[in-house]
């Protein structure tokens, strides 16, 4: 079995990642890493920060929702991306349509265990396909203004009870979000800046003049994994059900399917594709400002290669990421911006001269960039609140 180093790992992360050499256009990117996380929304504008040239959160906004050359869809493990069209319908079919029934059956159970309708069924599809009309008729809208068409839609939920962010919460919240993971309905524009998790929605079919492509699953599985070992090959069974969510037979059978290559990672076996097992070489020095759940830093389960001892200070403990400094392939230490405006790095790990330079420029770089504008990550890790504290 051929074998692949860390430093090899290393080497295609940085070149294939546009971290080692940044690339001109934000759908670039996007399509180089099959996707960029938008849970937060601040996530996705640091991410093409980091990877696109002379990036500005206009020209995320532009390929948004102008030129859409990208879209804002649910994927993978129940989490938002920003993805090129062609490649969310290869995600909607191969992942989020697995999500549909647990939601729905969520949501009946909470309409009818708090009393909105006994027949949750029933009252949720005539909620739903009002809210369908009302957003054609609207074009793009907010929750709010659907609510004044569908005034079913201000019932109230409870969510977590018991948890500390637990709360009532509007039906739209549940209805919307259920309509959006079926592929009915598309994130469009935030309500307020850039840093804003709050959008306004549109019918898909209407926001993007037709329908995604239609793709037979298997065909989508097997595409969406050619991507990502494109991107993050070598990657072990382990790395790839957790990043699909794919259960372990469904790995294997696409492993199969796309005749995946076995590796040795030194005693672990990893997968890449059959085209892609001759060396790539060893780009130049670099460094790098990641955010809190880059999807570089989210990529592997298993992480050690490029992550080392620290994932007690840089993840929280639902095994977020955290805002990252990298160097070279591996992570040596994370960073925080704070309620001053400075970007501070804190550096886990002894390193010479040269790195520590570009370290210091890329710091430089994001706290010009970031301006005025005051960021908070949704996701925080244990460093992230020291450092910003």
């Amino acid at each position: 079995m051929r074998k692949v180093s860390v430093a090899q790992r290393r080497a295609r992360l940085a070149t294939r990642h546009d971290l080692a050499a940044p690339v001109h256009a934000v759908e670039t990117a996007a399509r180089d890493l099959v996707a960029l996380h938008s849970s937060d929304p601040v996530t996705v504008h640091l991410s093409a920060w980091a990877r696109v040239r002379r990036f500005t959160t206009a020209d995320l906004e532009t390929a948004l929702y102008e030129r859409k050359v990208l879209l804002r869809m649910l994927g993978m493990r129940r989490t938002l991306f920003v993805v090129p069209p062609d490649v969310a319908a290869v995600m909607d079919e191969a992942c989020t349509k697995a999500l549909v029934a647990r939601e729905r059956r969520r949501l009946v159970s909470m309409i009818e265990g708090q009393g909105i309708a006994k027949d949750g069924a029933r009252w949720l599809d005539r909620v739903a396909a009002r809210t369908i009309d009302a957003l054609r008729a609207r074009g793009e809208a907010a929750a709010v203004e659907l609510t004044k068409d569908v005034p079913q839609l201000a019932e109230k939920l409870t969510v977590g009870e018991g948890k500390t962010w637990g709360g009532r919460v509007g039906v739209s919240t549940r209805v919307l979000f259920l309509l959006a993971t079926e592929g009915k309905i598309v994130r469009t524009r935030p309500r307020g800046t850039w840093v804003s998790g709050q959008y306004r929605w549109a019918e898909l079919e209407t926001w993007l003049g037709g329908p995604l492509t239609p793709i037979e699953t298997g065909a989508a599985r097997a595409e969406l994994l050619r991507r990502w070992l494109r991107a993050f090959g070598p990657g072990t069974t382990t790395d790839i059900r957790w990043w699909t969510g794919w259960t372990a037979t469904q790995t294997a059978g696409v492993l199969a399917e796309v005749d995946a290559e076995g590796v040795d990672l030194g005693g672990t076996t990893g997968y890449v594709l059959p085209d892609d097992t001759d060396p790539v070489e060893r780009p130049d020095r670099w460094a790098r400002l990641l955010p809190a759940l880059d999807p570089t830093t989210m990529g592997w389960k298993e992480r050690d290669w490029y992550l080392g001892p620290h994932a007690g200070r840089l993840f929280d403990r639902n095994g977020n990421a955290g805002p990252t400094v990298w160097a070279d392939g591996r992570v040596i230490g994370g960073w925080a911006r704070t309620a001053g405006g400075r970007v501070v790095v804190e550096l886990l790990e002894e390193v010479d001269r040269r790195t520590r330079t570009l370290v210091e420029r890329e710091r430089e770089r994001l706290e010009g960039w970031f301006g005025g504008t005051q960021v908070i990550p949704r996701f925080r890790s244990p460093l992230e609140k020291a450092l910003a504290g």
